[in-house]
Parts: structure tokens; sequence; C-alpha cells
């Protein structure tokens, strides 16, 4: 295909003549778009029309390039739909050239010497690979060889549009102002959260904003559009490591608005959504919320570890009202800082957190410990039944810190009836295969944890 530069000067002699449909003075359209997280938004325009009595075609040429049509809904009380097509073989020097296969059109070129202009009449006669044309006896490929060259059409053919357009055909029972809702499902809009959490660990609190980062793909653009989010995982028909977020499910409510078990998130004030535009707006500010810093091993099975660890460092908080948070999160990034000596913010860590309910206990890792290690050793193994196992564990946790700390050292791997029957200190059951202990280990020196666990089924 020919390249595009060759056609920045190309222009249209005359325009289509326009198909069949009725003039319409419309309103200002009332646009409104919800979007959810995964790349789906509905999108939904109010605006009257004037129509004609009887069979009519409407143009509707602000709709998104990414629209779903099988989704596309058009409501009013006076009309009823007949057909619907979505046009989007887009206006482009490329398209204008391919539906001109087998029509004349006119090649100016300019003299680069004396600037004098020569006009051919053409006939195209493809536009695969390049184009080739007919010009009088001679068969001629158009090529980009640095001589000024444009081409002119006579008109724009029907079928491409300058902007994707949705067209309906319906009959009107009466002429006059009609309102109409279209509405529409589109891919190419998405949304995310980010967050930005200032830790103090003197005070044990954190101050948490929330940012709401607007993506459009779409290729349209929504104008002072009511926009509304919607957190959620919605179901669409399509035919390891450490996770952050949620150590255990949250059971507050709060006044957000739901529907169906999706939380909705309405931005402040109508915005401008623009094609190709990544934009970002806050809805959620917290301060002095209760947090801590702890230390995290996790193990994963009963066997020993060849060589120490390095516990992860992890701030703990929990978004219930009592903690001074009282609202649910949205699947994001979460970003941590800390203030140094002069007061600075410096960054320390981030980690991803899912769909969170009020209430619900979050932990947010940060990183690596140099100072804070662990190391598991598997004591003996025993085989007591056919079904059941003994593991007889010990667990050295070292702090090279000038301060005492305290160690969470989660271990999972338990089976349906695994239960511990000794230990150096108490553990607590986190879930039905993971157990917990908080390992109080002194500056400068070390713990150790040992426990003996009956595992089976």
């Amino acid at each position: 295909m020919l390249r595009a530069a060759l056609f920045a000067t190309a222009c249209v002699a005359a325009a289509s003549a326009a198909p069949f449909q009725m003039a319409h003075a419309q309103t200002a359209p009332k646009v409104s778009v919800t979007i959810y997280n995964s790349n789906l938004a509905l999108v939904q325009d109010q605006r009257t029309i004037d129509v004609a009595a009887g069979r009519q075609r409407l143009e509707f040429k602000d709709v998104s390039a990414a629209i779903r049509p099988e989704t596309v809904s058009l409501s009013s009380p006076t009309l009823a739909v007949v057909e619907q097509n979505f046009d989007y073989d887009l206006l482009t020097p490329d398209k204008l050239m391919e539906k001109a296969v087998g029509r004349q059109i006119k090649i100016v070129r300019t003299n680069p010497g004396d600037g004098k202009e020569t006009t051919e009449t053409a006939t195209v006669l493809a536009a695969n690979e390049g184009v080739v044309l007919k010009i009088g006896d001679r068969i001629e490929v158009l090529r980009d060889d640095g001589v000024p060259t444009r081409v002119i059409f006579d008109k724009v053919p029907e079928t491409l549009r300058a902007r994707p357009t949705l067209s309906v055909t319906v009959n009107a029972e009466k002429a006059g102002p009609t309102p109409v809702t279209l509405s529409y499902l589109t891919s190419g809009l998405s949304w995310a959260a980010d967050y930005v959490a200032l830790f103090d660990e003197k005070k044990g609190a954190l101050d948490l904003q929330g940012w709401i980062t607007l993506q459009n793909n779409s290729g349209t653009a929504f104008e002072n559009a009511q926009t509304q989010l919607v957190a959620g995982n919605v179901n669409q028909f399509n035919g390891g490591g450490y996770n952050g977020g949620a150590t255990s499910a949250g059971t507050e409510g709060s006044d957000r608005e739901r529907i169906a078990d999706y939380y909705i998130y309405p931005l402040p004030e109508r915005t401008t959504i623009a094609s190709n535009q990544s934009k970002q707006v806050g809805f959620l500010s917290a301060q002095g919320v209760a947090a801590k810093k702890v230390y995290e091993v996790r193990e994963y099975g009963f066997s020993s570890d060849a060589n120490p660890q390095k516990a992860i460092t992890a701030i703990q908080f929990s978004n219930s009202k009592l903690k001074g948070l009282g609202d649910q999160l949205p699947a994001g990034t979460m970003r941590v800082y800390m203030r140094d000596q002069a007061g600075d913010p410096k960054f320390i860590g981030e980690n991803n957190i899912g769909h969170t309910s009020a209430g619900s206990e979050l932990s947010i890792k940060t990183g690596e410990a140099f100072d804070v290690s662990s190391q598991a050793t598997l004591v003996s193994q025993e085989k007591i039944s056919k079904t059941r196992s003994r593991y007889v564990m010990k667990y050295l946790v070292r702090n090279a810190r000038p301060e005492a700390v305290t160690v969470e050292l989660r271990q999972a791997g338990l089976w349906r009836d695994g239960k511990v029957t000794d230990e150096s200190l108490p553990s607590r059951r986190i879930d039905a295969r993971t157990l917990a202990w908080s390992v109080p280990v002194p500056a400068n020196g070390e713990t150790v944890l040992t426990f003996t666990v009956d595992n089976g089924w």
C-alpha cells in the first residue's frame, strides 16, 4: 500500500451525496459512562432529536470505535427500530484508493525544476501491496519517488466514514422532537486504582490516598460525561509468590452505592475522557489509620532450609471504621512511603491488593529485611499410620538489629486433620492449612521456635 505521506495532499473534489435521512436538530447529548475493571464500559447517550413521521435513518457519529454492535439498544417512546448498522470502515488515504479500484482518478505531479503541474486521468487497476494505474495506453505503478504528487478523487464513497458511525433505521409515529437513549457496551475503556500510603512507624499510623486512573483506548472521546466506576469482576462469556492484600476478609458494610454484588465509585463531577488519554482522579483520602510494621516468614511445607531466608517486611492495617478507614478498597497497587531524617518521604515498596471488603486485615509487603532471618530444620519425620505423619520442626530466628523485633512465622502445609501436639510458643490457626506464631527476638539475638505437628486426613 502506498505510503500515507504520498496522500498527505490528497483532496476530494466533490462530497458524496448523503444517504436518505432526515435533517435532525439535536440537543447536546447527555453522556454517562460506566467503566468496569475488565476492559469494558457501558455508554448511555441521551438526546432529543427532530424526526419526520414514518421510516427514516438516524445516524450517531460519536459512538466508540470499539463498540460491541450486538449490545446496541435504542429506546424511545415514539420510535420503532427496524434495522441497525455499525459502519467502521474509516476514511483514510489507503481506503480511498482501495474503493477507487475500477474508477478514474486524477494524478497531479509537480516538476521539481520549474514548479509546473501536469494532470493526467488514470484508471485504478489494483490497490493491494501498491497502486497500479492505467494512464492512456500505459500501465504505471504509483510510487513515492520524491516527485511531488497528489491524487484527486471526485467523491467520498458512501461506505467510508470520517468517524465510526452507528446508523439506525426507525419508524416514527409522528414528527417532532423525540427523546432517545442509545446504550451499548464497548471495550477500550478501563480503570485501575492506585494507592499512596505514608507510614509513620513511631505513631503506628498511615495516611492513605487513593487515585483512579482512567484509560481510554476506544478511539472516541466522551465529552462532559457523567462517569461511574464499578469495582468487581463482571463475568464475560469467552467460551506463586507472595500475594499482598487481605489476610482476613472483612464483614463490614458501608454507605457506598452498590448494584448487584459490585460497588460503585461515581466521579464527583462530569469529566471529558479524551481519546488515547490517561486521566487520574482522587477517590479516597484518610489520615491516621492505625498500622504497624511487621516481619514475616512464610513456609509452605515441612522441610529443612539449606540457607537462612530473609524475613519480609510488611505494613499491616485494617480498613475497618474502628481503625480509621471504613471503606471498600478496589483492586490496585499500593505504594508505601516513609519520611527520612530530613522529613522527606521516601519510597519503601509496593504490592498489589485485590478487591477488599471493609473490615479486612491487610498486609502490604514492602521488601526484605537485611537483618532479620529464619532457618528451618526438619528435626524428624515419622509415619504413624497410613494417613498420618509426625513432623518435628525447629526454626532459628535471628535479629541483627539494635532493637528487639517480633517475627510473624506462618507455617502452611497442614492437611485436613493436622494439629499441633507440642510447641515452644503458642500458635494460632490462620486458616484450614496454616498455623502462625509471633516470635519475639531480642536485639542482636536469636530465638528458637520448636513444634510438633501430627498431619493427616
